[in-house]
């Protein structure tokens, strides 16, 4: 199952994979009957051959050298051009798996774990795949080619490799039996090293400003010393592979010098001669040298299995958040009217434990809806069931009148805008990174979206002005910024509902206001959702929902909400007390 479905990635790379092996097959063979001529060629030498006879096995041999060398050279091409095509196609499939994820498909396998997978767990496919196509080919037919050779030239002599064949049997059973569950944990712990690697590169910032650089190493060297020490363990047991070979071999050797010069000298070279003992000798070598080669191979495979499995379970996890038949999806949004209808949630990791209880609410097209609480309140987990980027566990959520689950999943998130707290820009211009709100914006359009976003400010600012280069991750401009670039997107998608979640946190209240009253002017028939700790940036809105402990605890206007709710009040006294003494 796991190999099937491996192989689907192969697709257009198929004739280089199915040549590979024909290709070294001719190989194996002239290379398996070279050293039967050149025996037959020393001992006609022995018994007095003329000039032509060993010109004749000359030419032969010269052909079948050539061959075998044409026949290698091609095979490693194909091989490599299969290779590196099946791990480009696998590392496309597993990333387009992801692009499919939920959020929950996502968070059930972890950023560093998807990572290590199309990375690590990948080149560790491709590399036992190219094995597979050119030397797990080429060992086993050289092996059974050398084998019927030897008992043809050798006769009772070729016997003693019924003998050292179990014996390198036995050690390949003991080293896969022992290294395949340190290679599982190792994988495991590459997850946990990555994740380590990725925690304090995003949060450099934080390490430095609480100089806990020392404590971060620490983690990493340990997560790192306990993938060393597996890595070590398993090293040791592979480790076996190379000497009961190499043992083995020498074995052979003088087995086949000392008793086949002993068969010779006795019978005068009647049973056996000089050119047997060349080539027996030379298939010894071939034989082991393809045991050293399985070896090799069961090595590799040992070690890919593992990453095969877990890429596997990516390529096999299914989406929960699918669009619906594409006859039946819903591709048009008519407004941004919102129902909530009895909805729960909980999180997938912790199915038992709702974040939202019985949410039920109606929100206007237009309108302006401010949500407010305490951290861990809800608020974020309510909002991501509009795009669907979760699913309610239980109850409906309604939009422009019609159950999200019936919209086609890029059409109903195309008509919704999210502004999270955390925003994420993309490596390149100012421009491109605003045109994912709208490709086939105007510059017009672009500047209208900036000055309502109070973005202009500090583009006009810059030299390039728009394009103006932002790093990876938009390290180089401040969070207030980044916070308005992010808005300035967000308008330039003209959706039916904008949400932001928290989203103005990094600007003072006076940029805040003004952005606030843009929205209003440049969007009017546009809902609203602001999620906010400030009360200050959601006392114009039209309502207000009060959100604890993952239910509706009030909603009604800043007023009302002074009046009837002790959490809202309480909020809104500790904040504006505290503004005058700062």
């Amino acid at each position: 199952m796991v190999l099937r479905k491996l192989l689907r990635s192969i697709r257009q790379y198929l004739p280089s994979t199915i040549a590979t092996p024909l290709l070294v097959l001719g190989e194996v063979i002239l290379e398996c009957t070279i050293p039967f001529y050149i025996a037959e060629l020393v001992n006609r030498i022995k018994d007095g051959a003329t000039v032509s006879e060993i010109t004749s096995f000359g030419g032969i041999l010269a052909v079948m050298a050539i061959g075998s060398l044409t026949f290698g050279v091609l095979a490693g091409m194909t091989c490599a051009t299969a290779s590196c095509g099946f791990g480009k196609n696998l590392r496309a499939d597993l990333y387009n798996a992801v692009n499919d994820f939920s959020f929950d498909n996502i968070d059930t396998f972890s950023t560093s774990s998807l990572v290590t997978r199309m990375t690590t767990d990948v080149t560790n496919v491709q590399n036992a795949f190219m094995m597979l196509t050119r030397i797990a080919i080429r060992a086993p037919f050289m092996m059974i080619f050398a084998f019927i050779m030897a008992f043809r030239l050798g006769g009772r002599l070729a016997w003693i490799f019924v003998v050292v064949v179990p014996i390198l049997g036995g050690t390949l059973f003991f080293v896969a039996s022992r290294a395949m569950p340190l290679f599982r944990r190792i994988f495991k712990k590459y997850d946990r090293l990555n994740e380590s690697v990725e925690e304090n590169i995003v949060g450099m910032r934080v390490v430095k400003s609480f100089v806990r650089e020392d404590y971060e190493k620490s983690k990493f060297d340990t997560a790192a010393e306990e993938v060393r020490r597996d890595f070590t363990k398993a090293e040791k047991i592979l480790a076996w592979n190379a000497p009961v070979m190499q043992f083995c071999l020498y074995v052979v050797m003088v087995f086949v010098l000392s008793y086949g010069s002993y068969v010779t000298i006795t019978t005068m070279g009647m049973d056996f001669d000089v050119g047997q003992i060349s080539a027996m000798l030379t298939y010894s070598f071939m034989i082991l040298s393809s045991l050293m080669m399985i070896s090799m191979i069961f090595v590799m495979i040992t070690l890919a299995s593992e990453s095969a499995v877990r890429i596997v379970e990516v390529l096999d996890a299914v989406p929960n958040i699918v669009s619906p038949d594409p006859e039946t999806a819903i591709e048009n949004v008519a407004d941004g009217s919102i129902e909530f209808r009895n909805v729960c949630y909980s999180y997938a990791d912790n199915p038992d434990n709702d974040v939202l209880h019985d949410i039920s609410l109606s929100i206007g097209s237009g309108e302006t809806v401010g949500i407010i609480g305490s951290t861990g309140s809800g608020k974020s987990s309510l909002v991501q069931l509009i795009p669907r980027l979760y699913d309610a566990k239980s109850g409906e959520v309604i939009v422009g009148g019609i159950n999200v689950k019936e919209y086609d999943l890029a059409a109903l998130r195309n008509s919704v805008a999210m502004v999270l707290q955390k925003n994420v820009l993309f490596e390149g211009t100012i421009e491109e990174n605003l045109r994912w709100g709208n490709p086939d914006a105007t510059p017009e359009e672009i500047r209208e979206a900036c000055r309502l976003s109070c973005a202009d400010e500090f583009i006009e600012s810059r030299e390039e002005g728009y394009e103006y280069r932002i790093d990876h991750g938009g390290a180089n401009i401040s969070g207030g910024q980044k916070q308005r670039l992010c808005i300035a997107r967000a308008l330039l998608k003209k959706p039916k509902i904008i949400i932001f979640d928290d989203s103005t946190s990094a600007v003072d209240t006076r940029t805040d206001a003004i952005i606030r009253k843009g929205m209003r002017e440049y969007i009017p028939e546009t809902t609203k959702i602001i999620i906010a700790q400030r009360t200050a940036s959601v006392e114009d809105a039209d309502k207000i929902i009060v959100i604890d402990d993952g239910r509706i605890a009030a909603v009604g206007n800043h007023e009302e909400l002074l009046n009837n709710s002790d959490i809202y009040r309480d909020i809104y006294t500790s904040q504006t007390k505290m503004t005058p003494a700062s």
